[in-house]
């Protein structure tokens, strides 16, 4: 397949916050700003991709508007993949399936911290004096002040219309890759090195920091259908958290590697399921960050 490059100069934009995604970019020379209300006096930078970064992926993944703006930093090149060409992407190029998950992976894990942070400041918000706090205190409270103010606008729920359809077309078969845990059983442990990622088919399931400890942190907590412990099995490195059974009956497809090569090609709509359920957590993820902050700042200025 042909697919087409493009080429930006500094400054220019290359996706802009509000437009509806028909393609997302893979980010092959220079580098690009993520920006939040960058048509401002004093937008604000998320981040800077690299080489080798996919982005825009989540507008076509789930039919939603751009939530960023992205811009050239120099002279920058792209690769654009529209949604009609992703499976023939796949198709040609297997490997950028793992190096898509493990863009979204890293991008989960990084949220997920931001979010356990976000927690555990605005515990500390209600709970003390303001004049008793430190330097530091007041700095993790502007930044999350200034995440909120410049991301307000974002805070929405996302379109499930799309998720769903995927998911419904992903039928739940008895397997030897299916086992069903109850409540309280551990399905990995955290600093287990991961050779699989799992379906969470039904029940649900928690995601402890420290489990079982006094400081044991409960980051996320998963409903079906849901995708977690990707960058375990793309990466093969030590799992960041304890994943446990919060239901009876919970029902996890697992899967390796090889499993994901062999879904490219006899099952792509099972990887894109999968991408998109990613795209859905990170999303989710996002939001609930982006209420605690709305929360850190109003409870900051009534003190």
């Amino acid at each position: 397949m042909s697919l087409t490059e493009k080429t930006f100069k500094n400054g220019e934009e290359i996706i802009k916050a509000g437009d509806i995604g028909r393609s997302f970019f893979l980010l092959t020379e220079g580098k690009a700003g993520v920006y939040a209300d960058y048509e401002k006096n004093n937008p604000f930078r998320i981040a800077v991709l690299e080489p080798g970064e996919y982005f825009g992926e989540m507008a076509i993944l789930e039919a939603y508007p751009r939530n960023a703006t992205v811009v050239a930093v120099g002279n920058v090149h792209v690769i654009e993949i529209t949604a009609d060409e992703l499976q023939p992407f796949f198709n040609e190029h297997p490997e950028q399936v793992f190096e898509l998950m493990k863009h979204l992976g890293s991008r989960i894990h990084t949220m997920t911290d931001d979010y356990n942070e976000s927690q555990a400041l605005l515990k500390e918000v209600h709970e003390a004096d303001t004049e008793k706090k430190s330097e530091s205190f007041f700095s993790k409270i502007k930044k999350h002040i200034s995440l909120y103010q410049s991301n307000k606008n974002t805070i929405a729920e996302p379109n499930t219309e799309s998720l769903q359809k995927s998911v419904s077309n992903s039928a739940v078969e008895e397997s030897d890759d299916m086992i069903a845990f109850q409540k309280g059983m551990p399905i990995f442990n955290e600093g287990e090195i991961g050779e699989s990622m799992y379906i969470l088919r039904s029940g649900s399931v928690g995601l402890y920091k420290n489990y079982g400890e006094s400081d044991q942190i409960k980051s996320s907590e998963l409903t079906a259908v849901s995708v977690f412990g990707v960058m375990g099995m793309v990466n093969e490195e030590p799992r960041s958290a304890t994943a446990i059974a919060e239901s009876d009956n919970t029902l996890i497809e697992y899967l390796d590697q090889n499993d994901i090569q062999d879904l490219i090609h006899s099952d792509p709509g099972k990887i894109e399921m999968i991408l998109r359920l990613m795209s859905y957590r990170l999303r989710r993820l996002n939001i609930e960050f982006l209420k605690n902050c709305k929360e850190i700042t109003e409870s900051y200025d009534n003190k």
